[in-house]
């Protein structure tokens, strides 16, 4: 899966495999997590948002678990 680098104080990289609808978050304090069947909309809104932690926290974070 390749990892997309973004501009944000809490998230390092974001990659998404659209066969599998997995995502994964890395984030700048070292950890890595996958979500599963996580649909192209939202991993594309991460993409896009302002704040990449909010959007993460509003709409990934507690949902989508493996």
């Amino acid at each position: 899966m390749e990892m997309i680098r973004v501009d944000s104080s809490a998230i390092k990289a974001v990659g998404y495999d659209p066969i599998t609808s997995r995502m994964t978050i890395a984030f700048i304090q070292g950890h890595a997590y996958d979500f599963c069947r996580v649909p192209r909309y939202i991993f594309e809104g991460l993409l896009t948002a302002s704040s990449k932690g909010s959007y993460y926290n509003d709409h990934i974070r507690d949902r989508y678990q493996c």
